[in-house]
């Protein structure tokens, strides 16, 4: 755990950014509101995972899953946020399925060519040495 509470406030330049992302162009925040938001972001963050954490130990498990957290938005009373999260999850969930996928098929491909290159290699040593017996037989012939 951390030591002191500063410890649990989430990065000023990310919550900057979210701030940004936020609000229309042309619209500034002072310091004291961006660090008020920041704090608010943190004591959010650590209270549902607080609630998830409870729903993990209930199911006497002590990982924390996206249920966990779904389940916890709802106890918190932000339903609104459980259906636009399970969108985002979903959409993770594709997103690291197709890069998965991609891996295997670059994996499957280098693979392949290693294999390839290795029966080339394999080839080019069979014709070397059928050219040196050729040629030993020339001289067994000539002599």
């Amino acid at each position: 755990m951390a030591e002191r509470p500063e410890d649990l406030n989430l990065p000023n330049a990310v919550i900057t950014r979210i701030i940004k992302e936020a609000l229309p162009d042309g619209v500034n925040i002072s310091k004291e509101a961006r660090s008020a938001i920041s704090r608010a972001a943190s004591v959010f963050v650590l209270y549902a995972t607080s609630c998830a954490n409870n729903f993990a130990m209930k199911g006497k498990r002590k990982t924390l899953n996206a249920g966990d957290v779904l389940s916890a938005m709802e106890e918190m009373e932000f339903q609104r946020f459980v259906a636009p999260l399970k969108e985002s999850l979903e959409g993770n969930r594709r997103e690291q399925k197709g890069k998965k996928e991609a891996r295997k098929d670059k994996d499957k491909k280098a693979d392949s060519e290693e294999q390839d290159k290795s029966r080339e290699e394999e080839n080019d040593d069979d014709d070397e040495r059928m050219e040196e017996e050729e040629q030993n037989e020339e001289e067994e012939v000539d002599n």
